[in-house]
């Protein structure tokens, strides 16, 4: 978790990659960035991954399975986000305690359409 993450355990689902993403700029340039600008795109990719592979899936059924999907580190201790930084548990930082995981997804999306 970055020390500028939003965290909730109640209203954040899960994390996604958001720090050091390398990423297009403007003027056909590429560079390092950092924020929700970078963390919501790679859970939009997912999603837009299963929905193209999976056409006939509902959205609820995208979200529930972005949601059973994640990945979760045991034991993980992060700085809490913020300034003062007290480590906690990661799972701690969200509903789900877990971070976007696109093969799981996929996986999970498989199974869902057999």
């Amino acid at each position: 978790a970055s020390g500028f993450s939003n965290y909730s355990a109640r209203g954040v689902d899960f994390f996604s990659p958001g720090e050091g993403i390398y990423s297009t700029l403007p003027e056909n340039e590429y560079g390092i960035n950092s924020g929700t600008s970078m963390a919501a795109p790679a859970v939009s990719g997912v999603a837009a991954l299963i929905m193209a592979y999976y056409p006939e899936l509902k959205p609820q059924q995208v979200i529930e399975i972005l949601q059973k999907s994640v990945y979760k580190p045991e034991g993980l201790e992060v700085n809490k986000p913020g300034p003062l930084g007290n480590k906690l548990p990661f799972s701690s930082l969200s509903i789900i305690g877990g971070v976007v995981n696109a093969y799981k997804a996929l996986i999970l999306a498989e199974e869902m359409t057999q």
